[in-house]
């Protein structure tokens, strides 16, 4: 059978779209294939924000993810494998989805190590069945009191 995740991906792509939110994803940059700008990982995952406005050619395919984006005013190219995207979300509500680990040895080890950086003390104790949908990074003001 072919995966369910481009399938998955899409659906919830076009219903938080559908909803007038922003989607983002929850990306492993360690993944073989990922290519995105180096400054944007954080402890080995980026987020991407997928909205329409704020790329250019976006392809969801069946294998990767590609799309042109400005970062610090550069336009770069940026390729996802589809393997390497552990989530999907809208970035007002935090309400998505953690996509299922294909069945193949390449995903699971992937899956793995996304676990065990991102669990605590408390979850490392204990087995996880599916990873959480992550929470929505922190924003911080970007208004100051002038007296």
């Amino acid at each position: 059978m072919t995966s369910q995740r481009p399938y998955l991906l899409r659906a919830l792509y076009e219903w938080i779209v559908d909803n007038g939110m922003t989607p983002h994803i929850l990306v492993n940059a360690s993944v073989s294939g990922v290519r995105v700008p180096a400054h944007t990982v954080k402890d080995g995952q980026v987020v991407l924000n997928i909205a329409d406005r704020a790329v250019g050619h976006l392809q969801m395919g069946n294998d990767a993810i590609t799309f042109s984006a400005r970062f610090g005013g550069v336009s770069q190219s940026v390729r996802v494998p589809l393997e390497a995207v552990i989530a999907v979300y809208a970035r007002e509500t935090g309400q998505g989805m953690a996509l299922p680990m294909d069945q193949h040895p390449a995903a699971e080890e992937a899956a793995e190590a996304v676990l065990e950086d991102t669990s605590d003390n408390a979850a490392s104790t204990k087995p996880q069945d599916e990873p959480q949908p992550p929470t929505p990074p922190k924003r911080g003001n970007h208004l100051r009191v002038i007296k």
